[in-house]
């Protein structure tokens, strides 16, 4: 890492973030890491590219489409193929060829842009950004951003110079896949700053048209709207407590549809939305959310001290995070949306322990993750 001097962060550099897929806690991380750099120097040049649509267009589609299928109706495939050595093995030829075919794409960006560091918040693109340097021994600085708590085996490259992880735990699993302990640095995983202002709950709820003698349950299910949003919402109609759910359902157009024909039907005050960008104020003015656990919906709800309930988690990357949080008491885990009712009413009957999983949210959030990580890379550039 280099060292400070009293022009810490001077002009011109050129910093490349990779990501994949659009809609994605991928895309928000760099979206948020691009956000601090901004905020530190305003003369960077950033280049915040989808790695596989820039590298492979059509196999993205292909890909996303697959993937989606996967954790929607086949999970337990999924669960198979996350993080299975065996699995790893097998693949890493075909993946040497691909990053072979896709290095001389590559090499026309790198050549054009010509990075002083390039970060990558997922693993396919932080791969073939790896073997990119070995193929040409290219020397720029490589950092791998982990957006979740439990590594997998296709982090893991010679090349990459260091791994930023959320915690100490998933620094000891990466050791036991043999990452040095020297490269691996514990920063968080990075979300937008927005979601370290706290804003008026008053003010929000007027906004909302949300009553503030209610209190407020916030659904959600990422930014594909995954998950049993429906059963949820339908397990919570059966309670006889008075409050009122905010809905979030991201991109799934046929979800919104459904639900918004049926509002009326409800007895319970619900506010759907699609895709926004407001999280953090929905955040704020909640006492509790029920969600898709990825990990940049974790972070930001770790930061805003917000309890979670999560529901039947996605084998793979969501039941780590879920074992992370329910380790700390950040969130309880629900194996049936039906089981939903008990767990919300147990909770507003008992302050005490929703106040307790505040405390425990707030004791394992790392507020300055996108900044930190920023520094580090101007640092490196």
């Amino acid at each position: 890492m280099k060292k400070e001097n009293s022009n810490r962060y001077a002009s011109n550099k050129r910093i490349i973030l990779m990501y994949i897929s659009e809609i994605s806690g991928h895309h928000s991380a760099t979206l948020a890491i691009e956000e601090d750099l901004r905020r530190l120097e305003h003369n960077l040049e950033i280049l915040n590219i989808n790695g596989f649509h820039y590298t492979n267009p059509i196999s993205e589609k292909i890909v996303n489409r697959i993937y989606m299928t996967m954790i929607k109706r086949l999970p337990g495939i999924w669960d198979y193929l996350y993080d299975n050595p065996r699995i790893a093995r097998k693949i890493d030829k075909l993946k040497a060829v691909l990053h072979r075919f896709n290095s001389s794409k590559l090499k026309r960006l790198f050549d054009n842009f010509q990075p002083d560091v390039v970060a990558c918040t997922q693993a396919f693109p932080c791969g073939m950004v790896a073997d990119f340097k070995k193929i040409y021994n290219y020397k720029v600085p490589l950092v791998a951003v982990l957006t979740d708590y439990a590594p997998h085996t296709y982090w893991i490259y010679e090349t990459i110079d260091y791994y930023i992880t959320p915690s100490q735990e998933t620094n000891q699993r990466f050791i036991k896949k043999g990452v040095p302990k020297e490269k691996m640095i514990d920063l968080g995983i990075p979300f937008s700053p927005r979601f370290n202002e706290v804003l008026p709950k008053d003010v929000i709820a007027q906004k909302l048209g949300l009553n503030l003698q209610l209190p407020t349950i916030l659904i959600m299910g990422g930014g594909h709207g995954l998950g049993p949003i429906k059963r949820i919402i339908e397990s919570l109609e059966e309670s006889k407590m008075q409050f009122q759910e905010i809905v979030v359902v991201g991109a799934n157009k046929n979800l919104y549809s459904n639900l918004k024909m049926n509002l009326t039907n409800y007895r319970k005050k619900i506010l759907l939305f699609g895709y926004v960008n407001n999280i953090n104020e929905f955040m704020d003015v909640s006492e509790m959310i029920i969600t898709k656990l990825g990990g940049i919906t974790t972070a930001e709800a770790l930061a805003k001290r917000l309890p979670m309930i999560i529901v039947n988690p996605i084998p793979g990357q969501e039941v780590n995070n879920t074992e992370y949080l329910t380790r700390y008491g950040a969130a309880i885990k629900v194996d049936t949306p039906f089981k939903i009712r008990e767990v919300v009413e147990d909770l507003f009957l008992n302050p005490a322990k929703l106040a307790q999983m505040r405390e425990a949210c707030g004791a394992i959030s790392k507020p300055n993750a996108s900044l930190d990580i920023a520094k580090l890379l101007l640092d490196l550039s």
